[in-house]
């Protein structure tokens, strides 16, 4: 089954936030624990603070109802911008990113040798 796609026009504006919430929660309705809506976000225009609070909306608006969006055709710039301030989403197309394992960090105590 196909995942719904929710397709988002720009230029984002900080007063439209609340009309592709709305949406995304009415395709989320229903859908289950899970759920995947694909964000189609390529007619967003230029990326700006407005695009990340948004997209960072959106999937707060999807966690709480038990899914999570998936960004299409995002332009290099947005990639870059939200990669920027820290909110990492699943591409369509790419495989999904996890969480790099934790490394191993020695602890050094006082006293020991310098190796």
């Amino acid at each position: 089954m196909t995942p719904p796609v929710l397709v988002l026009h720009g230029p984002v504006t900080r007063g439209e936030v609340s009309g592709p919430c709305d949406a995304l929660r009415a395709l989320l309705d229903g859908s289950g624990a899970g759920a995947v809506v694909v964000c189609d976000v390529a007619g967003l225009g230029p990326p700006g603070l407005a695009a990340v609070d948004l997209l960072a909306r959106l999937r707060l608006t999807a966690r709480r109802a038990g899914g999570r969006i998936r960004l299409r055709d995002p332009s290099p710039a947005l990639c870059v911008l939200l990669d920027l301030v820290g909110l990492r989403f699943e591409v369509e197309g790419q495989p999904e990113q996890r969480e790099p394992p934790l490394g191993v960090e020695e602890a050094v105590e006082p006293g020991d040798p310098v190796a």
